[in-house]
């Protein structure tokens, strides 16, 4: 279907009360999967190009265009958007090529370099109808608003909110990212308050280390997108290397990455499903579907 701007996706995951999934590709697989996962649960989807994923590529071009074609072509609303960008040149490079969404990532500055910077890039991606999100790092700090132990305080988010126009702030609220282990504990008071005080979506990242509860509650009290990496490549990961083993003489990529997509499919649709109130899926067809890893988190 025609490509739908974020704000709408997140228009409509407000006002029903769900949580939007946000997931990274890193290969074309992973787009085909989720998108295919999105379509399972019928719901919406973010697939997210990270500034990392640009550097393995070696360009962001070819991965974008590919994830655009791909979202153009589902039967349910996928947005493109790059992710963790920390170089306005990236950003700049994503809005020309026709991505609508970007996180303006200047976390790593002194708090003031991040507020002018974020600023500024967000005026310039407004101009241009582009959404921005945006993350209010540790004062000082080098590591951003997750490294451990660091929260965000609910009155700097809003004040950083007011002052550079963001549409979206990534908060600290105990998540981590590349968390092999799903034992995360989220404060959900402090989400609660961070969501009485910041008047646009809030950003969970580093949700690959929370379990399916953790998630269900951040999103009940106040945590809008649901950004996911880690996780869907441990799914892609374990299915691959089972099937290896299983298959030791296999050399055709398809044979064993099919598999390996599925299992990030249904991750997918699992997950999407969960951050749905009941019913706002027609058929919750990811309802039953269990995550055959879950059992070891």
């Amino acid at each position: 279907m025609p490509l739908t701007p974020m704000a709408e996706i997140v228009a409509a995951a407000r006002a029903a009360g769900r949580g939007l999934g946000a997931f990274n590709v890193i290969q074309l697989e992973h787009a085909e999967a989720i998108v295919a996962g999105a379509e399972r649960a019928r719901l919406p989807v973010v697939l997210q190009i990270s500034e990392n994923t640009v550097a393995y590529h070696g360009a962001l071009a070819p991965l974008a265009a590919a994830a655009l074609a791909i979202a153009e072509a589902s039967s349910v609303d996928v947005v493109v958007h790059l992710d963790h960008a920390t170089r306005p040149e990236l950003v700049r490079e994503a809005v020309g090529l026709g991505i609508p969404s970007v996180m303006v990532d200047a976390s790593a500055l002194p708090h003031a370099a991040n507020v002018a910077l974020t600023a500024e890039l967000t005026a310039w991606c407004h101009a241009r109808g582009v959404w921005v999100e945006a993350e209010l790092g540790e004062i000082g700090g080098k590591d951003g608003a997750h490294a451990p132990g660091v929260r965000t305080d609910p009155r700097e988010a809003a004040a950083f909110v007011a002052e550079t126009g963001v549409d979206a702030l990534a908060v600290a609220v105990g998540s981590s990212h590349a968390m092999s282990t799903r034992d995360a504990v989220l404060d959900d008071t402090l989400i609660a308050e961070i969501a009485a005080h910041v008047p646009v979506p809030l950003v969970l990242h580093g949700s690959s280390g929370v379990p399916d509860p953790g998630l269900v509650s951040a999103v009940h009290h106040g945590m809008l997108k649901i950004n996911v990496a880690t996780h869907l490549n441990r799914a892609m990961t374990t299915t691959l290397r089972q099937t290896l083993l299983t298959h030791p003489t296999l050399t055709d990529p398809r044979k064993y990455l099919t598999p390996a997509r599925t299992a990030i499919t249904t991750e997918v649709t699992h997950l999407l499903t969960l951050l749905a109130p009941e019913g706002s899926a027609a058929g919750s067809p990811g309802s039953a579907i269990r995550d055959p890893h879950r059992s070891s988190h």
